[in-house]
């Protein structure tokens, strides 16, 4: 198991809340037209999380924490595949929205 001291907690705690603001800032900004391959961009990062997620799924550490790992890894497995197929239903949406009119 993992032990953090206090200091270090709210470290972690202050990174986590600062990534939250300044994606939500970023991705505000954003325009319209740039949404479709920001998307795409966002896809791969989560095909990325997906690999790491079944690596953290299959751990072998000590005894007994490989339990908990394995928990966390399926639910970043499960939150990172939502997210790709999410994100490529948006983007696929997106560009049908632009497509022109058929003859």
């Amino acid at each position: 198991m993992i032990h953090l001291t206090s200091g270090e907690l709210m470290a972690s705690i202050t990174v986590l809340v600062l990534s939250i603001f300044l994606g939500f800032e970023l991705i505000s900004k954003v325009p319209p037209t740039l949404h479709t391959p920001l998307m795409s961009g966002a896809n791969a990062i989560s095909g990325i999380t997906i690999v790491g997620a079944l690596f953290a799924a299959n751990a072998r550490l000590s005894a007994g924490d490989h339990v908990m790992a394995t928990i966390l890894g399926f639910c970043a497995l499960v939150l990172a595949t939502i997210n790709c197929v999410g994100g490529f239903m948006v983007t696929g949406r997106m560009l049908r929205m632009f497509k022109r009119k058929g003859k």
